[in-house]
């Protein structure tokens, strides 16, 4: 799972392991990955979990990280995000730093890591998108190199997001693969995004006030993180879960509502296409890799 040291991933990551498991939270930070696995191990001593480094900003990051990564893989589940930063920033290989990290970086892994998947008997991948989709615009198409808005460059990664799980599923019925893609959003909950200073909380108010200002009038994100298990475990190909109350912010979960953007098939094919030229990355659906 990435981003899994904190906030929702890090509640999906421990209930995963305290049902037996394997966990690896991959995290940029290793320090705050190990310590998110203690954390894990200390509520659940016998959970299997460990932290591995992996920063979705930077394609050779990716690259090694996939490659170190030696066993079969059952289920992937791309979490990590950056939110809204206020001014443009750029990954390390000059992609507006939203869609080159909330995107590219998990199409690149997702892609990477897509002959051990293949080795698993049901493999299955959960992409993490957000209610932010429905104000993305089709400008997502240029990659949010256009002029910069925080807010519509994260709409656009969002959307991104839920195109890649849609798209992915369809390219695995076409080549007759078990893989399973799925995805899923939290609704509003009091997560790290909102506190981090790679986003909103490069902002010193939003960093300071806005944490305690979530907690008291948004859900946690223990309960943010059933629809990300519940498209871990039982969900149907190619379907989007979320809460279903008070526009979609919170509630038991279910299906969730998807824009038109987002349901945009020859969208999601040039996003596809896209995404495969930027990154250089084609997938291979020819066979599990050699053990």
């Amino acid at each position: 799972m990435t981003g899994a040291n904190s906030g929702i991933g890090l509640h999906a990551a421990a209930q995963l392991a305290a049902h037996g498991a394997a966990v690896l939270l991959a995290c940029r930070d290793l320090d705050r990955g190990g310590r998110a696995a203690r954390r894990i191990l200390a509520k659940y001593p016998q959970a299997d979990v460990e932290a591995g480094r992996l920063d979705l900003a930077d394609a050779d990051s990716i690259r090694a990280f996939a490659e170190r990564w030696t066993a079969r893989l059952d289920i992937l589940i791309n979490n990590a995000g950056v939110m809204a930063p206020p001014k443009r920033r750029l990954t390390k290989d000059g992609f507006e730093l939203q869609f080159g990290t909330n995107h590219l970086g998990h199409f690149s892994l997702t892609g990477l890591l897509l002959p051990r998947l293949l080795e698993a008997p049901a493999p299955r991948v959960v992409t993490v998108s957000s209610m932010a989709h429905f104000s993305a615009q089709a400008t997502v198409l240029e990659a949010n190199a256009g002029p910069y808005s925080p807010q519509l460059a994260y709409a656009n990664s969002k959307l991104a997001n839920l195109a890649f799980a849609f798209e992915l599923q369809r390219r695995s019925d076409a080549h007759a693969s078990a893989l399973v893609s799925t995805a899923a959003h939290p609704g509003v909950a009091a997560t790290g995004l909102f506190s981090s200073r790679d986003g909103l909380g490069a902002n010193t108010a939003v960093r300071l006030l806005g944490p305690p200002i979530l907690r008291a009038v948004t859900q946690p994100a223990s309960v943010g993180a059933r629809a990300t298990l519940y498209a871990a475990t039982v969900a149907e190909p190619g379907s989007y879960t979320g809460p279903q109350r008070l526009g979609q912010s919170r509630g038991a979960i279910g299906p969730a509502k998807v824009s038109r953007l987002g349901r945009d098939k020859q969208l999601a094919a040039a996003l596809w296409s896209l995404s495969e030229d930027l990154t250089g990355l084609r997938y291979d659906w020819t066979a599990a890799a050699t053990p």
